[in-house]
């Protein structure tokens, strides 16, 4: 019996530690999708990127596909029990808000959204 499946040799599944992958969960996921399909609608982002890590989860939204993002919405659980895991960092880099719920993280973007439709 000839074909291209050998039976004889089975690779079998890694038991042990593998790298820890942060992910964000479909509640999270959720609640920032929405916020980008809203601020997709008052025509200010245009693009998203999602970054998984093994130290951080990260949703950076942008204005422009050729840009640097405008807003980093990164999940770190390792600082959960510091400085909450949850931050907001803006164009440049600099964390304008952190903590350890999302909701409060987003009410700066929900507020610029607000002003974007006030417009």
């Amino acid at each position: 019996m000839s074909g291209a499946f050998n039976t004889g040799n089975v690779t079998p599944f890694p038991h042990g530690r593998t790298a820890v992958q942060t992910l964000f969960d479909r509640q999270e996921l959720m609640r920032i999708m929405d916020l980008y399909g809203r601020m997709v609608s008052a025509g200010h982002w245009r693009d998203y990127a999602i970054d998984m890590g093994k130290d951080a989860a990260v949703f950076s939204a942008f204005r422009r596909s050729a840009e640097r993002p405008e807003y980093r919405i990164e999940k770190r659980p390792s600082l959960r029990n510091r400085q909450g895991m949850w931050a907001l960092i803006g164009e440049a880099g600099a964390v304008l808000k952190r903590g350890a719920e999302l909701g409060p993280i987003l009410a700066p973007v929900e507020r610029k959204l607000m002003k974007l439709v006030e417009e």
